[in-house]
């Protein structure tokens, strides 16, 4: 990423004052240009290293040579800019998705819900304490947005920002994780050399090179969430169009339907498009040649993505990071074409100032300082380049996916749909049963899909029930999910106490079941089924491990509502009538409606069976609809009997 950042600013507009210097050889703009301060000793013709990349090859040979490259001076403009943009939208995030706005429903005193802290000593303040660290998280953010008292603006905004992300696992997600990182970043950066207050009040800062490290680690970083997101979704389930099924029919890709089917919108253009955009981003945008077209490509996807989903301020946060790639003085640039009267009250226009954090010429001394940056660099990249990959260590955190979603950038490559979750508890001294609603006692359904919440969630409800007599309580899960349009499966196994449970963050959870990928060829059929479905029919794909079983109430208002087995062999046992039926696969049965019944798994191997279910009281009522519509239209023609 050095490679997007290296070389200088030309082009710029002259101080007025000053000793004449002798005019450089005409350059193309574009942050692979020379060094400022080459000297004239420079040569006049590029390598093509230097022409692609912004360095020579033999600047990565040596250490020092690697440390020099990192601190070459940079027009801090583009930095400016987005540092100003990166503050206003915090700004706005913080009463939004960090819920400073709702402050008072999540964190009332004295009131019962459980929590999803990342460690278990974390604990909220009370709700006056909770308060005052959003409004100092508010206020650090506006602070760097201004560049006012910019470090400490940026502290104060990074440790409660930090704070409220680990306090509660289930608002994490890919953006949130990121703007963590980005505010960690500019917390070490000179982005206050340009277009600050603290500009105004430290002439030393005001206008000054920062060195090119700055540029490169915000690039990386960039570079990664584009690279290593499509890196994720060469998933199978993204390649073969599973994953998001049914964003195609959002009104967004109406003009693609015009020319393609809804099934071939969704494979070309949402996930083929959206693969081959993240693959090549990071690429294109470091590129002067390409540059342009992917700055329309990505300008484009992220303003889609601020209609498809509830994102936040993400997609225009990665909007003004695209600045970042483009040369850094582009601000300066475009302040030049103001009117002369308004510049007054904008950023300067004038060569930026030397630094005493950059290195100039091709000798000289390097600081210890200068080393540390460089080595907090490498560090820094090799780092996020981990942590995606490292799951493997903490194996308590994955379930039929890998890690806490946050980290991975994984987005969006995982769809679920739950169609049944039961919580059981049990009494540990009298033995009585009873249910719990989905839910209670907590503000959030993430906990759903993730082995350590409902480890918490269970320990928490134990802590809870005492309270309202149950005594020594057991909590037992039945989840029920399909992901990317799989069979509907279990998550975790329906017998096992979680309160007791074992769960470590570095062991394998033993209770949570495995994704049947094996039944994966089956999606291509069961997408045929519901398609020749009319729309009073729907039909639900159960898959079940041997030994367990599955209850289930079919309504009154279901009617007509049959069994049929696709795989294995079932026991179905109608409770009522106390009878059992065995089936087979492609056997099948009519269920009776008001009733329960239980289909057990007895063959050796997972059973596949899918329940049709007919909604005759709403096909009767469309009916009489239909007919009274009709009687209405001969009563005005004359024509009824």
């Amino acid at each position: 990423m050095a490679a997007a950042a290296a070389g200088a600013e030309r082009g710029l507009p002259r101080a007025p004052s000053g000793p004449a210097r002798r005019r450089r050889p005409e350059q193309t703009p574009g942050p692979s240009a020379a060094e400022p301060g080459a000297g004239p000793g420079a040569e006049p013709e590029r390598s093509v290293a230097r022409r692609l990349l912004g360095f020579e090859l033999r600047d990565l040979s040596r250490w020092h040579r690697f440390v020099r490259l990192l601190h070459r001076p940079t027009d801090p403009a583009a930095l400016g800019a987005f540092r100003a943009a990166f503050g206003l939208l915090m700004a706005l995030d913080v009463p939004q998705e960090r819920g400073m706005a709702l402050l008072d429903r999540r964190f009332l005193d004295g009131l019962e819900v459980c929590r999803f802290p990342l460690l278990p000593a974390l604990r909220p303040l009370p709700l006056d304490g909770m308060y005052l660290l959003y409004a100092v998280m508010l206020l650090g953010a506006l602070g760097m947005m201004l560049g006012c008292w910019y470090r400490l603006s940026c502290v104060a905004f990074l440790c409660p920002y930090w704070y409220v992300l680990l306090l509660d696992k289930t608002s994490w997600n890919n953006h949130s994780y990121l703007y963590g990182l980005l505010a960690f970043q500019l917390t070490f950066m000179g982005a206050d050399r340009y277009g600050s207050v603290d500009g105004l009040f430290r002439p030393q800062k005001r206008n000054a090179h920062i060195p090119l490290w700055n540029y490169t680690l915000l690039r990386a970083q960039i570079f990664l969430v584009y690279f290593i997101a499509g890196l994720k979704k060469l998933d199978m389930d993204w390649v073969s169009g599973y994953s998001m099924g049914s964003l195609a029919r959002h009104w967004l890709f109406a003009p693609f339907r015009l020319l393609l089917s809804e099934q071939s919108t969704s494979l070309l253009v949402v996930h083929g498009g959206g693969l081959l955009l993240d693959l090549s981003a990071g690429f294109l945008l470091l590129l002067d040649a390409t540059r342009p077209i992917a700055l329309i490509f990505v300008t484009y996807f992220h303003c889609m993505n601020s209609q498809l989903f509830s994102i936040g301020m993400f997609p225009y946060t990665m909007l003004a990071s695209s600045g970042l790639f483009c040369h850094p003085s582009w601000p300066r640039r475009l302040l030049t074409r103001c009117p002369r009267w308004l510049r007054g009250g904008l950023p300067s226009t004038r060569p930026p100032r030397h630094s005493p954090d950059c290195h100039y010429g091709a000798r000289g001394g390097l600081r210890p300082r200068q080393h540390l940056a460089a080595a907090f660099t490498v560090l820094y990249v090799l780092e996020q380049l981990f942590l995606p990959y490292s799951h493997f260590i903490t194996q308590g955190y994955n379930n039929w996916t890998n890690g806490l979603y946050g980290y991975s950038w994984d987005m969006m490559v995982h769809s679920r749909f739950h169609q049944h979750v039961k919580i059981t508890y049990q009494d540990g001294l009298t033995g009585d049963v009873g249910y719990l609603k989905p839910g209670v006692f907590t503000q959030s359904r993430r906990w759903k899909d993730h082995a350590d919440m409902l480890k918490q969630y269970a320990t928490c409800l134990s802590q809870l029930l005492p309270r309202y007599n149950i005594s020594e309580p057991r909590i037992y899960f039945d989840i029920w999910v399909s992901i990317n349009d799989r069979f509907q499966q279990r998550l975790v196994d329906p017998r096992v106490d979680v309160v007791r449970a074992p769960w470590s963050p570095w062991r394998r959870t033993p209770w949570v079941l495995p994704l049947l990928l094996e039944l994966s060829p089956w999606r291509q059929r069961l997408q045929e089924l519901e398609s020749s479905l009319d729309g009073h029919t729907d039909v639900v794909f159960i898959a079940d491990f041997p030994g367990l079983h599955l209850e289930n109430f079919v309504s009154e208002d279901l009617g007509n509502t049959s069994l049929r087995v696709l795989r294995g062999e079932v026991l179905v046992e109608l409770v009522e009538q106390q009878r059992n039926h065995s089936l087979r696969e492609g056997d099948g049965m009519q269920l009776p409606a008001g009733q329960y019944h239980k289909v057990h798994t007895v063959s050796a191997e997972p059973s596949c069976y899918l329940y049709l279910y007919v909604n005759t009281t709403a096909r009767a009522l469309e009916q009489n609809l239909t007919r009274l519509q009709e009687l209405r239209e001969r009563a005005r023609n004359g024509t009824a009997c």
